[in-house]
């Protein structure tokens, strides 16, 4: 359906006066797709150019798409809607997307790829194979996705509900309670689907904006960090991560818990893992949480002997810093 070439009543019923309306009332009746979109129990209501849709017709469409009613008729659960619009600068007479509308939907920005475009004209167009969920893992996936937007909007109250200035940005996707629930959704399906890492990125981002969907994915990437006191236990036996940022979140994390709780086994332990740490990765990543670990030693501590493998890295960052500093104190004036 062209959502700009109809009129409100098409999306919200049309007044039918029956037999009696001082008893009966006067309905809403649904339109006759919405009628066959009932009949038929599944299907596929696909509102197109919907960036060309005045106000009143969008404002119309927000029972319609959050509960699926037209009129006095409520849409079965097998029928999916989806919409398409362009940007307000490239729509035929176009419109920002207000925000409530805006606020329901799931955004994905569509990009060409060349080279399916190339073959598809070519008489081959590739084959979409959708992702199946796992029932056995689905209960598992409620439970990590549940504690990942929860463990998220307790440190961060802020990203509950936050409109954006811009109106532009207000059509797109924004967080509120709402769309948290949807990205939770998303999640939770993705997750028992072992869908990919950046699929569920583009869900996420979608549902609740680039900012704060950034900020929920990489609280996801740290709830299977280990926990730093069982590193602390055994600093041998640690199984440090391979990606550089989630190392640098384990040593980071480390430090923390020594700082809580000073004891010198734990300082100790702290730097044997440091050791360990640029044993196996990225020298850089351990200068912070060793210039860190270093300042909160005791005067009765003794130095372990560990730290004079990790002097060397500091001393050459700090090296490195200085010579930075000059020379940009050098390019500064001959800018």
């Amino acid at each position: 359906m062209i959502a700009s070439v109809h009129e409100p009543s098409d999306f919200s019923g049309l007044p039918v006066v029956g037999d009696d309306p001082a008893v009966q009332g006067i309905p809403m009746a649904p339109p006759d797709w919405a009628v066959r979109l009932a009949q038929a129990g599944r299907g596929l209501l696909f509102l197109d150019e919907l960036s060309t849709a005045p106000p009143a017709v969008q404002a119309a469409l927000l029972r319609l798409v959050l509960e699926r009613r037209v009129g006095a008729l409520r849409l079965p659960p097998g029928v999916r809607i989806v919409a398409a619009a362009n940007p307000r600068s490239s729509a035929a007479d176009g419109w920002e997307l207000s925000a409530p509308l805006a606020n329901r939907f799931v955004h994905l920005q569509w990009v060409h790829d060349h080279d399916v475009v190339v073959r598809g004209l070519g008489g081959t167009w590739p084959h979409a194979s959708l992702p199946r969920l796992d029932p056995d893992r689905l209960s598992a996936a409620v439970t990590f996705a549940r504690r990942a937007v929860c463990g998220l909007l307790a440190a961060r109250p802020a990203l509950v509900h936050r409109l954006p200035s811009n109106e532009a940005r207000r059509g797109g996707a924004w967080p509120s309670p709402r769309s948290w629930e949807m990205a939770l959704v998303l999640i939770a399906f993705a997750t028992a689907a072992n869908t990919s890492r950046d699929v569920l990125s583009m869900l996420v981002r979608g549902a609740v904006g680039d900012g704060p969907g950034l900020e929920l994915l990489a609280s996801m990437d740290r709830m299977d960090l280990p926990d730093p006191e069982v590193l602390l236990a055994d600093p041998a036996a640690a199984d440090l991560p391979e990606r550089g940022d989630l190392r640098q979140a384990v040593l980071d994390g480390v430090v923390q818990a020594v700082r809580k709780r000073p004891d010198k086994s734990r300082w100790d332990a702290a730097w044997a893992l440091l050791v360990r740490a640029l044993e196996t990765g990225a020298p850089d990543l351990v200068v912070i949480p060793a210039t860190t670990l270093a300042t909160l030693r005791r005067a009765d501590w003794d130095v372990p002997a560990s730290m004079e493998k990790l002097a060397g890295v500091v001393s050459l960052s700090r090296q490195a810093d200085k010579a930075a500093a000059r020379v940009a104190a050098v390019a500064g004036p001959s800018r």
